[in-house]
């Protein structure tokens, strides 16, 4: 009967990896994969370049960047280069006006003239000046200015408070300087504690052949504590509930949720769910010792690999700037078409109930050069609208807008896909050399980058695209909640969350698939379909020891974070917030504004740094653990086929190479 069913299971999930004596490490004669999504994704880029070099040349980026006059003509630019500041002839009609066209598209235009700075000898000028401040190129007036007796307006506390709404969205100077101050003066700390961030986490992997078993360990009775401490806690307050007689009953349903801590019933059903964890987490430890012990003798192995290949710790760098080239080109095009079209003007009145203003056509398109054409319409002028939406630019740009989405996820998960099979193709060369370091090539790391860019650009751009049609129906999805969040239908609301939820589950599984999918590309060199169903049925058939190996992994890597992020982060507030004292005048923490500000910069880099470190130390430990995997099937320690594993784990495993005949002469 167990025959039978492990043939069962071999062919639900694959037969093992037979013997292959040409076998040795990552392919070298291996040729293209993927050919025709290779192409495609060619095309694509070609595609996208080709919609970069329409919005540079339809696109005028300085709406957004410089503020307008009422004929279209750009402040600090051109004929106006020492005329930085725009003036509104009433600022009032900004504050109390409703139609106030888009920023985003337009700049911020407000329904009357709009001048240039140079000189108020003019014929046109504004009925009336108050003291003002520069914000964002425009002239705003301050906040403690008494304010004149205008036509029309009674509430001078809406105007100020108008005002002082305007200057408070817009103007940031203030805080900006303040902060660029704060940088210029802490900047090389900010750097010294991101090299803290780089050592430690650095060191933290390094050192974890030496402390991996003890560290694991400490860290599963930490959890175990931590739990048992749970257990008591809620024990105990849910006796002292219970001789109070604090039942649910008598709370009945209510939707404050803190109300539910002053019943005994919460606590007891706590109490249940921690002690089935307790119970679960030490059953693992009993039953699934031996497999602990590999993932930590696999963790060992995995520092070995890295302090052999060190420049593999520096990768994340080349990933950072790909990646960092595809977010810039995509938003400058995005930029550029949202800012394409032709200016243009209507006509507008302050006040279209005068006399003489009934018969204009209030709205219309004009041109701002020519003379009024209804003098008798008071405060009648042509003001500048937005850009035309005509022409064949402007009518596909929504479709040039999704073209751009799509090609920043599908570039953006290109790139990280060929940092994972570059790594693997690296570290995958480590395990296959039989004695280390002797048979490791000498540049593994480039020879890895070279061998995907030239055969398998296709497969990577291949499994990227099947995780970026996910990720962009999770994005319509959200978009589609976010614009039904006021309908109260609870049946569509649980329909979407469900929706969300499955593709969450399903963008997390092709990622895990991808992953894997990369890492038997990078070693054997086959095509997408066949190294994804290969990898998925090689961890099918030791479902164990991946779930094994992947909780200790992230509790390992976790605790390194937290190590690495929480060891910046407390160093940076003591010594940005002057609480270390005695360093010396060389080392004395600067005076800041916002002390906050470098702590929170260090943070945020001590993260990115462990991240990318850790990032690569895990994916090592998934190249190892299939190449141990596929190691096992493929070996069975004779002179043959030995083992390619260190002899720890052969030790674990209760196995061992059978050594050379003159070996044994030697031994006898």
């Amino acid at each position: 009967m167990g025959g039978k069913q492990q043939d069962k299971d071999d062919e639900a999930y694959g037969k093992p990896v037979k013997y292959d004596p040409s076998f040795r490490g990552p392919i070298k004669n291996r040729s293209c994969t993927d050919v025709i999504c290779c192409l495609l994704f060619l095309l694509f880029i070609l595609g996208y370049i080709v919609v970069g070099i329409v919005a540079w040349l339809y696109g005028d980026p300085r709406q957004v960047l410089y503020p307008r006059n009422s004929t279209g003509a750009y402040c600090g630019m051109g004929e106006n280069k020492d005329k930085p500041y725009l003036l509104y002839f009433n600022i009032f009609s900004c504050i109390l006006s409703t139609n106030i066209i888009s920023v985003a598209e337009n700049g911020l235009q407000c329904p009357t003239p709009q001048m240039v700075i140079t000189s108020l000898q003019q014929e046109l000028c504004p009925s009336f000046l108050l003291p003002s401040a520069p914000a964002l190129g425009r002239c705003f007036p301050w906040t403690n200015v008494t304010l004149p007796a205008l036509p029309g307006i009674t509430n001078d506390t809406t105007i100020a408070q108008g005002i002082s709404g305007l200057i408070d969205s817009l103007n940031a100077r203030d805080i900006s300087v303040k902060i660029f101050e704060d940088f210029a003066q802490s900047w090389y700390w900010i750097l010294v504690a991101l090299g803290v961030a780089l050592v430690l986490s650095l060191l933290f992997i390094l050192l974890l052949r030496l402390v991996a078993g003890p560290l694991v360990l400490v860290l599963i009775l930490g959890v175990l504590g931590v739990l048992a401490y749970g257990i008591y806690y809620c024990w105990e307050e849910y006796r002292v509930l219970r001789d109070k007689g604090a039942s649910i009953s008598q709370l009945g349903f209510t939707t404050n949720l803190s109300a539910y801590r002053s019943v005994q019933e919460t606590w007891l059903a706590a109490l249940i769910v921690l002690a089935v964890l307790e119970a679960i987490l030490l059953l693992v430890l009993i039953f699934l010792r031996q497999r602990i012990r590999i993932a930590i003798a696999l963790l060992k192995e995995a520092s070995k690999a890295v302090g052999q290949m060190m420049s593999t710790m520096f990768y994340p760098l080349v990933t950072f700037v790909l990646l960092l080239i595809c977010i810039a080109y995509w938003a400058m095009t995005a930029l550029y078409l949202a800012t394409s079209g032709q200016p243009q003007y209507v006509l507008w009145a302050s006040n279209i109930s005068s006399p003489g203003c009934e018969k204009v056509p209030i709205n219309t398109s004009c041109d701002p050069m020519a003379q009024p054409v209804n003098s008798s319409c008071p405060g009648l002028m042509c003001v500048f609208q937005g850009y035309s939406s005509k022409g064949l630019v402007q009518r596909s740009l929504f479709n040039l807008q999704i073209y751009g989405v799509l090609g920043l996820f599908w570039t953006l998960n290109w790139v990280l896909a060929l940092g994972q099979c570059v790594l693997a193709g690296a570290f995958a060369s480590f395990y296959w050399a039989f004695h280390k370091p002797q048979d490791i090539p000498t540049f593994p790391l480039i020879a890895a980058f070279i061998r995907t860019l030239c055969y398998h650009t296709g497969s990577l751009a291949f499994g990227a695209l099947i995780l970026t049609l996910v990720q962009i129906a999770r994005v319509i999805l959200e978009y589609i909640d976010h614009k039904l969040r006021g309908v109260q239908n609870p049946v569509a609301r649980c329909i979407m969350c469900c929706f969300k939820c499955c593709l969450w589950c399903l963008e997390k599984f092709i990622k895990f698939l991808n992953r894997n999918a990369y890492i038997m590309i990078a070693i054997y060199g086959k095509n997408f379909c066949v190294s994804a169903k290969n990898a998925f049925t090689l961890l099918m058939r030791n479902i164990v020891r991946v779930v094994v190996l992947d909780k200790v992994t992230d509790l390992l890597l976790f605790f390194g974070k937290l190590l690495v992020v929480g060891g910046v982060g407390v160093l940076s507030f003591f010594f940005f917030s002057g609480r270390i004292q005695g360093l010396g005048r060389d080392f004395k923490s600067p005076h800041l504004n916002y002390y906050w500000l470098p702590i929170m910069t260090s943070i945020l880099g001590a993260y990115v740094i462990a991240s990318g470190f850790f990032s690569v130390f895990s994916m090592c430990v998934d190249t190892l653990f299939l190449c141990f995997l596929e190691d096992l099937e493929r070996n069975d320690g004779s002179l043959d086929r030995p083992y390619y594993m260190s002899k720890s784990l052969l030790k674990i495993l209760g196995k061992k190479n059978e050594a050379p005949p003159d070996k044994k002469k030697r031994k006898k």
